[in-house]
């Protein structure tokens, strides 16, 4: 399965790009992120066997893909509950 995110904001440099799966790495100002949420969102996906990817256009936005294994649900597991409609 495929989670796609789509956004049109400025985009992302070359050299950030490279470094965004980094922890700590933040282009933030001092006191305004932790540079963990995609070190964490990475760490998460790959440790169940998925991947995740990432382009970018500076000026145009950026896209994440995630996509994570289909693991069949052990007997006597009990069914994830429903969305609300």
């Amino acid at each position: 399965h495929e989670l796609r995110v789509d956004d049109n904001g400025i985009g992302m440099r070359r050299e950030v790009l490279e470094r965004i799966f980094e922890p700590f790495f933040t282009t933030k100002e001092v006191g305004k992120g932790t540079g963990l949420g995609l070190a964490t969102v990475w760490h998460l996906v790959t440790a169940t066997g998925g991947v995740v990817r990432v382009s970018s256009t500076v000026g145009e936005g950026a896209t994440f893909s995630v996509w994570l294994p289909r693991r069949p649900v052990p007997p006597g597991d009990p069914a994830p509950p429903s969305l609300p409609q």
